[in-house]
């Protein structure tokens, strides 16, 4: 007992700040509570007395989305892992959404949050984890790294769960962008089926701007077409065209997952939009699809972000 009474359940609060950018980065999860702009929320958060609803701005460690029956094979051994969404009996998300992590360095406008991630069933590897996070005139940057300190080979995978918006009035009449040429045809429980189609000619086309309206989206796409500076940007704008959010990925994130968030609690429907980057496809575990096999000493890390831009 520490005798120190009662804590946020989100645990310690570091509150980062540059320029007109605010952002809050928590103790459970390492995750990313609240981030705005000249006071706008760009980030549709939580409080620090609420758990995390919908997976809202927590890290993904380590597998991103969904894992069929929370079972895999990896180097010619089966895993059973909990299915903690027992509805679609999938393991979803990873490991460390809801573990302490710590402040290993920071500034006013930065910190750096590590957590080690230590063997346990279905999954016997040892990884130490980071999740840095930046202010500066360039926006927000976050950096996800991991490396295997353990005495074999670990699969590994990473994603993060923000909700972004350029105003309050919901996602339906926001207009989006998503630089992708290809999705991944899903099943009835939300897993891929292996196909990826083109996104010409169907509902899920966002290569030119448009607006969400109707459409439902809990997509994963991949095919990402990025700009000159090797980053893929996806773009929300509002309605009246008075603010834009653009959220990148660099290169060694080859999947983005994109939810209207049909799914969640009723106010929270439709209110924002999930921009999911993700380093591998949902099911990796057992499908390969981006997956990366960190051997012992092994470190790999990828990068994301949000701009709001002048217009």
């Amino acid at each position: 007992m520490t005798g120190d009474g009662p804590r946020q359940p989100t645990g310690l609060q570091h509150e980062l700040r540059w320029s007109g950018q605010r952002a809050v980065v928590v103790q459970v999860g390492g995750g990313l509570r609240e981030y705005e702009v000249d006071g706008f929320p760009v980030l549709d958060g939580y409080e620090a007395g609420e758990l995390a609803s919908g997976g809202r701005g927590q890290v993904l460690m380590p597998w991103p989305n969904r894992l069929g029956d929370g079972r895999y094979r990896f180097a010619g051994e089966y895993f059973q892992l909990p299915q903690n969404e027992p509805a679609l009996a999938s393991a979803i998300h990873g490991l460390v959404r809801w573990s302490g992590w710590e402040r290993a360095a920071g500034t006013s406008s930065s910190v750096r949050m590590t957590h080690v991630l230590w063997p346990q069933p279905g999954y016997p590897f040892t990884l130490a984890l980071e999740a840095a996070y930046e202010l500066s005139d360039a926006g927000l940057t976050v950096t996800l790294a991991a490396e295997n300190v353990g005495t074999g080979p670990a699969p590994y995978g990473a994603g993060q769960h923000p909700y972004v918006r350029p105003s309050r009035g919901g996602v339906d009449g926001c207009v989006l962008r998503v630089p992708a040429e290809r999705w991944l045809e899903m099943d009835e429980r939300q897993l891929p089926t292996g196909r990826q189609l083109a996104v010409a000619g169907t509902d899920y086309d966002f290569r030119e701007p448009r607006a969400i309206g109707a459409t439902r989206l809990d997509t994963a796409f991949t095919g990402l077409v990025r700009d000159a500076d090797g980053l893929a940007r996806v773009e929300l704008a509002s309605g009246d065209g008075s603010r834009r959010v653009a959220l990148w990925l660099d290169a060694s994130c080859e999947y983005v997952m994109v939810f209207t968030g049909d799914t969640l609690a009723p106010a929270a429907r439709r209110r924002s939009l999930a921009v999911e980057p993700m380093t591998c496809a949902p099911d990796a575990f057992r499908s390969g699809l981006g997956l990366k096999v960190l051997q012992p000493g092994e470190r790999t890390s990828a990068r994301w972000g949000i701009q709001v831009p002048l217009l």
